[in-house]
């Protein structure tokens, strides 16, 4: 009887936040669901009744061009910022290891902080950062010689504007990829570093023969979850530009919640953000199925 109990006391301990997790994320998307197949605007919003329409938002999205022009961008802005997410963060894990224990602690330290700031305090601070009269990166440039970048407005550039987004969201996400990078890499047993460099190799060789192998699967971790953190990024878009200039920065959040918030389209807006789902389920599913064999 004991036995019984106590193997049944765990799942009562987790069972609240089991069934809070699944209330606050299972029943959104599940609504979401529920909407994108249905006529749902301004009024219906207001006096309910929607009507079911089957697969009509869908193919109005998969029909036109803006769609796939969005999903292009949401592509290349995710690719762009996970590989340099994953190539800084493996650097600076590297160098971590490499340091003396108060300086590493100290960069540890810099990295929390970093990834301890609120999101809408961060994009904030690059907002002034970037500032074209008063902002530090300009007068930085200027100060260093180039003198086209007196006075030049980052945000009314597309490139500029995806630009320091990219930045802002490395920054953001390289201490988190980075402290995990470092934790593995305190794993690997320093007899394999010394017979490679006994047998010749040089650093290079021993990043990739051993280093890769070893933390394969922590690398993919962090691939997949930099790639879902990534792609369903928003508030830092939508304050620093909100997805302009000419719509250079939409990305496929920004493109539902533009939807359903200038359109009232929120039928059309919950299409978005299901076939964005569908999109990561898809780049993900083999990755996540490799990591869970392994």
């Amino acid at each position: 009887m004991r036995a019984g109990h106590r193997s049944f006391w765990p799942f009562l301990l987790i069972a609240p936040t089991v069934a809070g997790g699944a209330f606050l994320l299972l029943y959104p998307m599940l609504k979401a669901a529920v909407i994108s197949f249905q006529h749902f605007r301004m009024g219906e919003l207001i006096r309910g009744g929607a009507t079911l329409v089957g697969l009509e938002n869908y193919a109005e999205l998969l029909g036109g061009t803006e769609f796939w022009q969005v999903v292009w961008r949401t592509v290349a802005w995710t690719a762009i910022n996970v590989v340099l997410i994953v190539v800084l963060s493996t650097g600076v894990a590297l160098m971590l290891v490499r340091l003396r224990r108060g300086l590493r602690l100290a960069v540890m330290s810099a990295l929390a902080l970093a990834w301890a700031t609120p999101i809408i305090a961060a994009t904030t601070i690059f907002q002034w950062l970037f500032q074209s009269e008063l902002g530090v990166v300009n007068w930085l440039l200027v100060t260093l010689g180039f003198d086209s970048f007196q006075g030049y407005t980052w945000f009314a550039d597309g490139t500029a504007t995806f630009a320091v987004l990219v930045i802002l969201v490395v920054w953001q996400s390289v201490p988190f990829a980075a402290l995990t990078l470092y934790a593995g890499l305190t794993t690997i047993p320093a007899e394999l570093y010394e017979s490679a460099r006994i047998d010749g190799g040089n650093g290079w060789q021993v990043f990739w023969k051993i280093t890769v192998p070893m933390l394969r699967q922590l690398f993919a971790l962090i691939a997949s979850l930099e790639v879902i953190w990534v792609a369903k990024c928003f508030p830092q878009i939508w304050v620093l530009s909100q997805g302009g200039p000419d719509d250079a920065t939409t990305t496929l959040p920004v493109y539902a919640f533009k939807i359903a918030r200038v359109l009232h389209r929120y039928d059309l807006g919950s299409a978005v953000a299901m076939l964005t789902v569908v999109i990561l389920a898809v780049a993900l599913v083999s990755n996540l199925r490799r990591m869970v064999r392994s």
